[in-house]
């Protein structure tokens, strides 16, 4: 039964190998159809897009290189770019901040900016990871506003945001009937 079956393999093998070789001598005979098609629009396309000859300022112009010339010509002048006086800085004013204006840009956060700013903000909109809106922090203003500030300051000094102040939440919920 084993030797049969090793037998039975062999010929699939010897048969599988002459059909792919008639099936290479068909294909050299005969041609692919598709490489044949393709390579026949190809053709046909090329022949379309070619510039053979064409008429500038009413001459005829036919040969390749008077060809290639005449649209060189025609690009370059295209793309030049004109010689045009482009200003310096030195001719440039800018206005400037005054030395108090400087110290502005700098100075700590005030409890009064900080409030200004949270209240012209909406009160249930963009609530963070945490649930809390401008409306929690309003209400509860008088407990949060030492933590808020305190945090602020902080900012102001070391001029980053502390770990975690961009973290989000990922809830995976599993697509079944009963999870």
């Amino acid at each position: 039964m084993h030797r049969l079956t090793e037998e039975m393999f062999s010929l699939s093998r010897v048969n599988n190998s002459m059909c792919w070789q008639q099936s290479r001598a068909l294909w050299l005979r005969e041609g692919d159809a598709n490489s044949k098609f393709f390579h026949g629009i190809m053709s046909g396309r090329r022949r379309g897009n070619a510039l053979v000859s064409f008429v500038v300022n009413g001459v005829f112009i036919a040969r390749v290189d008077n060809v290639r010339n005449v649209v060189f010509t025609n690009f370059s002048s295209h793309f030049k770019a004109p010689r045009v006086e482009q200003p310096t800085m030195e001719t440039l004013q800018f206005p400037s901040l005054s030395h108090r204006e400087g110290i502005s840009l700098v100075k700590p956060f005030t409890v009064e900016e900080v409030k200004v700013a949270v209240w012209d903000c909406d009160n249930y909109r963009c609530p963070g990871p945490d649930g809390v809106t401008f409306g929690f922090i309003k209400d509860f203003w008088n407990i949060l506003c030492d933590d808020i500030m305190r945090y602020l300051v902080e900012f102001h000094s070391n001029g980053r945001l502390t770990k975690g102040i961009n973290s989000t939440f990922i809830a995976l919920i599993p697509k079944v009937d009963s999870p």
